[in-house]
């Protein structure tokens, strides 16, 4: 599995919504990816430490694998949930998650 990319995908707050608002929405996506969709789970494999601000919303990043962010995509927009557009040229290997900005996700 060390041949995997990566990319960075970026979900966004809701306009003005508060980071624990924030953060019971993101619980409640990734519980429910977790119970319908383990193997796609197991793509994501770790989360930035903290939020960030991207345009004026507050946002959470994830490295996921290249191959898996379509399907995880159409989970996420299931879900009612806002991301950024995914740069697919910006690639990661799993060691560049490994700094301390990274939590590691374990599967």
């Amino acid at each position: 599995m060390s041949d995997t990319e990566y990319v960075c995908l970026t979900l966004l707050a809701e306009p003005d919504e508060s980071p624990e608002a924030f953060q019971g929405r993101l619980t409640q996506l990734w519980t429910a990816v977790l119970r319908q969709r383990p193997d796609l789970y197991e793509q994501v494999i770790a989360e930035a430490v903290t939020f960030n601000q991207h345009a004026d919303r507050l946002a959470r990043q994830y490295l996921v694998a290249l191959d898996a962010i379509d399907e995880l995509l159409q989970e996420i927009q299931r879900q009612r949930m806002a991301f950024a557009p995914v740069d697919r040229d910006d690639l990661y290997s799993r060691y560049e998650a490994s700094g301390p900005e990274w939590f590691q996700i374990e599967h």
